[in-house]
């Protein structure tokens, strides 16, 4: 098995998910390799970061600033995308947005899957790992007009009870003001920046998928 990594990331709300079930891609949730939010040394949004008590998994949904890579863990996701590329199964945690807490761990297996796609808003940090190992075979970041991301993202964690109200509110808004500064942020870390469209013509050619949606 030898297996090489879409790297595709872009801000939460852009419909990477939906696009990839259309392509019909292997996906790693890079979102499943956030840490536990009671842990310590959490960075928070007032710039500092958690003690070594750690905040309660219930004050980590106000206070953690999830979109911080320090509350992800770069080097397990990393681990795990070597061992699909080498195996083509791997093992990964399943990770509870509402209880900011990592359950349980499940297989994922990409069978004979020539790419897979490892997503999410971190994904961008793992580039450089990936091209030194020789295993990336493309880095995307997806994106479609502000409005319409804060309209999905805001419908989605609503539904998906993923925070208090008045955080997604909170978070849904400061996400949109640096959109544009994050966007700029994942290209100079060597993201190509492409609407739908080409993404998913990108991905289908990677993975010998047929499917392009426009």
């Amino acid at each position: 098995m030898s297996a090489r990594v879409i790297l595709l990331t872009g801000p939460s709300g852009s419909g990477k998910t939906s696009l990839l079930r259309a392509v019909g891609a292997q996906r790693l949730k890079l979102d499943d390799f956030y840490r536990d939010g009671d842990e310590p040394g959490m960075p928070l949004l007032d710039g500092t970061v958690s003690g070594a008590r750690g905040a309660s998994r219930q004050e980590a949904a106000g206070r953690v600033d999830w979109d911080d890579p320090r509350a992800w863990d770069a080097e397990r996701a990393m681990a795990a995308i070597t061992e699909l590329c080498a195996q083509g199964t791997a093992q990964v945690p399943v990770y509870s947005i509402p209880d900011n807490a990592t359950l349980g761990t499940t297989v994922l297996d990409i069978g004979t899957a020539p790419a897979f796609v490892a997503e999410g808003i971190f994904a961008a940090e793992l580039i450089e790992p990936c091209r030194r190992a020789g295993l990336l075979a493309d880095a995307l970041v997806l994106r479609r007009p502000r409005i319409q991301t804060w309209w999905f993202r805001l419908r989605r964690d609503l539904a998906e009870h993923r925070k208090p109200v008045h955080v997604l509110l909170t978070r849904g808004l400061r996400l949109s003001r640096q959109e544009p500064a994050a966007i700029a942020r994942w290209t100079s870390q060597g993201c190509q920046a492409v609407g739908r469209a080409e993404c998913a013509r990108r991905i289908s050619a990677h993975i010998g998928s047929p499917a392009a949606p426009s």
